[in-house]
């Protein structure tokens, strides 16, 4: 492979998936750390991402947590051009649109999906273009499946981003889920014929046992679609690298995954997280989970509560929502006997709020003012404008940095200052996200936790939650070295897809009423000539952060569900 110094630009690769959750996101940050290994200057991409586990650049923009990682991954700083548009869901049928970092308002599904989302292309576009001016190669990541067809005359994320830059596709299937082989060929078979040509073919994610025993099959998959299969990645646990969404981790007892590792101390220390409704930015704990004898779980009961050392109530799209949930299910009846026993309780973000006095809110819930659980002194006014921060601190004596992502304004109006919040006894409120991730302020915290516990908990001194990240993005890339073949995998990023795979029926139906497809390439047209490596691309404008859509989407709003 070239890399390094007279390396061409503006290669590129799409990694769609049978499904959501197949591991796009795993796989496209472990081709970057493959590639930034090799010597190659590597970007990831996702167009539109869904999701309520987001992150805040230095630039002051708010993008997918898993576009961070997979930046980190690449060894660049994260950049609102690696994910253009998020969308934060507040319910079943709505989200808040996240243009170029910035929010720019809620909107319908039905609305989205109705028209708006095909006016996002053009800055889409002009964003995977300047980073293939930029960058050797751009790891795009799909969204859900290829094969939406119901919703493929709109695609900005999946065919429509690999048709516009012709980037070759590979599919990623879950096979622990089974299925895969049907799974691959149905994805390829309800693609247009212009969008199979880019479909070069396959990998299988999760695989347990003999992989001779899956040959056969890769073998008769090759024969029915004309695309064969580039690689086979084992079962692999404790990778802890950030999911997109709390949808894995909301059901009663999950348990976040840590490296298994025996107490520093003579006692274990519990952590019960309550899996509140639209539970956003859950990896705060991961740093909890990274410490030997340190046991995570999420719940949802009262009496889940009772052996737990530490309380967290994590962050949450939805504070009011959050509040009547707990309410409903006891639980914060059961954070209020906590409190008035003197044992632990966290709040993050949204679970700070949680726990103030009152909330106002007339932007999210619009449900006025709504009376919290009285554990901290704090007032919240939720405002329009959404506060986007890298701040730093210290706080029990050592340093600490961290991000927020919140509409509400905290009036904090007593305890003693902890971070931007309070802390009064043994309950802790903050607005920052990722405070647990400065290694001397968790051992510090965790530290108070186990006093008040009465457990002889110890934190392990040297743990160190960004080696561990490192080691976990290293793994990433190994499995890509050790499980894929990659001498056929820069082929497909430096060349395109191979010419002449063959179509597979029936193909997408025809729509009624549908136009041409975002991003599409007339059939008739040949498609461009892979970008050359030798003679880089003109570098694209920069593309200013945008903080609303008058001139793309003019009626998003927040009065527009």
């Amino acid at each position: 492979m070239s890399g390094g110094t007279g390396t061409r630009r503006g290669g590129g690769l799409l990694v769609a998936g049978t499904t959501s959750d197949a591991g796009k996101s795993v796989v496209t940050a472990g081709i970057c750390r493959w590639l930034v290994r090799q010597g190659v200057r590597v970007a990831p991409f996702k167009a539109q991402n869904m999701s309520l586990n987001s992150f805040v650049t230095r630039e002051g923009a708010e993008i997918g947590r898993a576009q961070a990682m997979q930046a980190q991954a690449a060894r660049v700083e994260p950049s609102a051009l690696m994910n253009p548009v998020l969308l934060k869901p507040g319910g079943d049928r709505s989200s808040q649109v996240v243009l170029m970092g910035r929010p720019v308002g809620e909107m319908s599904a039905r609305g989205y999906h109705g028209g708006r989302q095909e006016s996002l292309f053009g800055t889409v576009v002009e964003c995977l273009e300047q980073l293939r001016g930029t960058y050797d190669a751009v790891i795009c990541e799909g969204a859900g499946s290829p094969a939406e067809i119901n919703l493929r005359r709109t695609d900005i994320v999946n065919m429509g981003v690999a048709r516009a830059a012709r980037f070759p596709v590979l599919v990623v299937g879950d096979i622990d889920r089974g299925g895969v082989f049907a799974s691959f060929f149905g994805t390829t078979a309800l693609l247009s014929a212009e969008d199979q040509e880019l479909v070069a073919g396959y990998l299988v994610n999760k695989f347990r046992g003999d992989v001779s025993l899956l040959e056969p099959g890769l073998d008769m998959l090759l024969g029915l679609t004309g695309r064969r299969t580039y690689g086979v990645l084992p079962f692999t646990r404790g990778l802890g690298i950030d999911e997109e969404d709390g949808l894995r981790v909301s059901l009663r007892g999950s348990v976040r995954e840590s490296v298994v590792a025996p107490p520093h101390g003579e006692d274990v220390l519990r952590v019960a997280v309550c899996a509140v409704p639209l539970m956003s930015n859950f990896t705060d704990v991961d740093a909890l989970a990274a410490e030997p004898g340190v046991i995570v779980r999420f719940v949802d009961r009262p009496e889940e509560l009772a052996d737990a050392d530490l309380v967290v109530v994590p962050g949450t799209r939805g504070t009011v929502k959050a509040l009547e949930w707990l309410r409903a299910r006891g639980l914060a009846d059961a954070l209020v006997r906590r409190a008035a026993e003197g044992r632990p309780v966290l709040g993050i973000c949204g679970g700070f709020q949680v726990l103030g006095e009152r909330v106002e809110d007339e932007v999210e819930s619009r449900a006025g003012v709504v009376e919290g659980l009285g554990l901290l002194p704090v007032r919240v006014r939720f405002a329009r404008e959404k506060t986007l921060a890298r701040p730093v601190g210290t706080a029990l004596g050592a340093p600490v940095e961290g991000y927020e992502i919140h509409h509400g304004v905290a009036d904090v109006r007593g305890g003693e200052p902890f971070l931007d919040g309070c802390r009064v006894g043994q309950v802790w409120g903050t607005h920052w996200h990722g405070s647990l991730e400065s290694d001397a302020f968790r051992r510090a915290f965790l530290a108070e936790v186990a006093r008040a516990a009465g457990r002889r908990f110890t934190a392990a001194p040297d743990t160190s939650f960004a080696a561990l990240r490192e080691e976990q993005l290293d793994l990433l890339g190994d499995l890509i070295e050790e499980h894929a073949d990659t001498d056929a995998l820069w082929r497909l990023i430096e060349e395109g897809a191979p010419a002449g795979l063959p179509f597979v029926g029936p193909g997408a139906p025809v729509l009624p009423g549908a136009g041409a497809d975002v991003g599409s390439v007339p059939s008739s047209a040949p498609p461009p000539a892979p970008a050359s490596r030798s003679a880089p691309a003109p570098a694209q404008p920069p593309v200013a952060l945008r903080t609303d859509l008058s001139d793309t989407v003019p009626d998003i709003s927040l009065e527009a569900l």
